[in-house]
């Protein structure tokens, strides 16, 4: 499940920043590694039109657009 806490967690991980330091926005290089970080742990390939992508633009919004992506798959363990 791709929730608010999980997306937090894999922006914080851009970098090694603190979970506290993590800024609701979301920039173009937030997003890159937030879709890395997705497909990695999720192993689910995300494939969103520009529009979709476009809507991007805070934490929340990654949950709403990013969620149904993720859906069911649970996270992969292990490296």
């Amino acid at each position: 499940m791709l929730d608010r806490d999980a997306v937090l967690a894999m922006l914080a991980s851009y970098g090694e920043r603190p979970l506290d330091t993590v800024d609701d926005r979301i920039d173009s290089l937030d997003l890159a590694w937030l879709l890395y970080e997705i497909e990695r742990r999720f192993a689910v390939p995300v494939r969103l039109g520009d529009a979709d992508l476009a809507r991007i633009a805070t934490v929340d919004d990654a949950v709403t657009v990013l969620g149904p992506v993720v859906g069911g798959a649970a996270a992969v363990t292990g490296g």
